[in-house]
C-alpha cells in the first residue's frame, strides 16, 4: 500500500439545507412613478432623455406658461380689488356699529352694512381661492423629479400639446429609483403556505451567486383569474448587475432536506466539467467527475459522484501536482 498522500483532506457528509422551489421573477424599482400633466399646455422643454440619471428637484418637463401666468396675474388683481372692497365695507360697518345705539343710524341701515361686509368678505375668500388655483396651474407648468432616479420612458415630445383630462391626465415621463430594487414573483396558491412558513428566499443572480433574503412580503390576496399570489423579494442595496425589467430566478424555502455538500474551493473545473480528487482507503488519489446542484454560500450540492464518508482533497491544485509527481516518478 502506498504511503498516505501529503494532502489536506476532508470527509464528505450530509448536511441539512433548505428544500427549495424555483420560480422566475421580474426586477422592479421600489420607487417608480409616471408623471402626468396637471394643466393644459404645450411642451416647451424636455431637459432629460430615456436613460438619463436625475436628482430630486430636477426639471423633467417645462410647459409654455403664458396663459397660466396671465391667469395668475388676473387672479391676483381680483384679490387686490376684493380686499379693497372688503376693507371699505369693514370700516363702514365699524363706523355704523359705533353709533347705532345712539340712534344716528337705523337698524335697517346697520343690517345692510353687515350684509355688505359679509358679502365683501365672501368675495375676498372666493378671489383668494381662485388665486390659489391659478397659482397651482402656473406651478404645474414645471414638472420636477420627486426623487433621485433614471428616466425609463418619455411619452411626449417638444411642441406637443398635452391635456390634464378628461378622461385621464396625459402621461409625460416615467421615473424609477435604482437605489432600492425588489423582485416581483408570481407563485401558485398551492405553494403559498410553505413559503409563508419558512419566509426565506434566495435570488439566483446571473454570476452564480445566491443572495439570501429573509424579509419577503407575500401579498395577502390571490389573483381571482389565475389563483396565484404575488411575492415581493427586496434586494440588498449593494447588489450589482440587476436592473428593473430583468428576469431572475428566485428559490423559496418550502421545507428541509439532507444534502451532500462540498466546498467550492475543493472543485477542479475543466470547461463545463467539475470534479474532486478522492483519496481512497488504500491511499490512492483519483479525479472523480461530479454532477452538481445549487450553490449554498461557499459550498455546492453534489447530486452524483460522491457518497457520505468519501474523503476528498481540500486543495485540487495540490492534489493534481502530487499526481503529476507520482506519474513522473513512475516513468523515471
Amino acid at each position: 500500500m502506498p504511503p498516505e498522500p501529503p494532502l489536506a483532506t476532508l470527509t464528505v457528509g450530509s448536511a441539512q439545507a433548505a428544500r427549495e422551489q424555483v420560480w422566475d421573477g421580474v426586477v422592479e424599482a421600489v420607487d417608480e412613478t409616471t408623471m402626468s400633466a396637471q394643466t393644459n399646455a404645450r411642451v416647451e422643454a424636455l431637459p432629460f432623455d430615456v436613460g438619463d440619471h436625475v436628482s430630486k428637484g430636477d426639471v423633467l418637463v417645462r410647459f409654455s406658461s403664458v396663459e397660466q401666468q396671465s391667469g395668475r396675474k388676473a387672479a391676483a388683481a381680483n384679490v387686490a380689488a376684493a380686499n379693497a372692497e372688503y376693507q371699505d365695507a369693514e370700516v363702514n360697518w365699524k363706523r355704523m356699529r359705533a353709533v347705532v345705539d345712539q340712534g344716528y343710524v337705523s337698524r335697517a341701515q346697520m343690517d345692510a352694512a353687515t350684509a355688505h361686509r359679509d358679502a365683501a368678505r365672501a368675495a375676498l375668500n372666493a378671489a383668494t381661492a381662485a388665486l390659489h388655483s391659478a397659482s397651482q396651474q402656473a406651478d404645474y407648468t414645471v414638472v420636477r423629479a420627486p426623487f433621485n432616479g433614471v428616466i425609463t420612458r418619455r411619452f411626449v415630445h417638444v411642441g406637443e400639446a398635452v391635456q390634464s383630462g378628461p378622461p385621464a391626465p396625459q402621461p409625460l415621463v416615467a421615473l424609477s429609483a435604482l437605489d432600492a430594487l425588489r423582485v416581483d414573483v408570481v407563485v401558485p396558491q398551492s405553494a403559498v403556505d410553505s413559503i409563508r412558513q419558512f419566509h426565506t428566499a434566495t435570488v439566483l443572480a446571473g454570476d452564480g451567486k445566491r443572495v439570501l433574503v429573509s424579509a419577503i412580503t407575500v401579498l395577502p390576496y390571490a389573483d381571482p383569474a389565475t389563483h396565484t399570489f404575488r411575492i415581493r423579494v427586496p434586494l440588498p442595496a449593494n447588489i450589482t448587475g440587476l436592473y428593473p425589467g430583468m428576469t431572475v430566478k428566485v428559490a423559496f424555502a418550502v421545507g428541509d432536506a439532507q444534502r451532500l455538500l462540498v466546498p467550492v474551493s475543493a472543485l477542479m473545473q475543466s470547461g463545463e466539467l467539475s470534479g474532486v480528487y478522492v483519496v481512497g482507503a488504500d491511499h490512492s488519489v483519483g479525479l472523480r467527475q461530479l454532477r452538481l446542484g445549487h450553490r449554498y454560500g461557499d459550498k455546492v450540492e453534489v447530486l452524483a459522484g460522491l457518497a457520505p464518508g468519501d474523503r476528498i482533497a481540500r486543495d485540487p491544485e495540490a492534489a493534481a501536482l502530487y499526481l503529476a509527481k507520482l506519474h513522473a516518478a513512475g516513468k523515471g
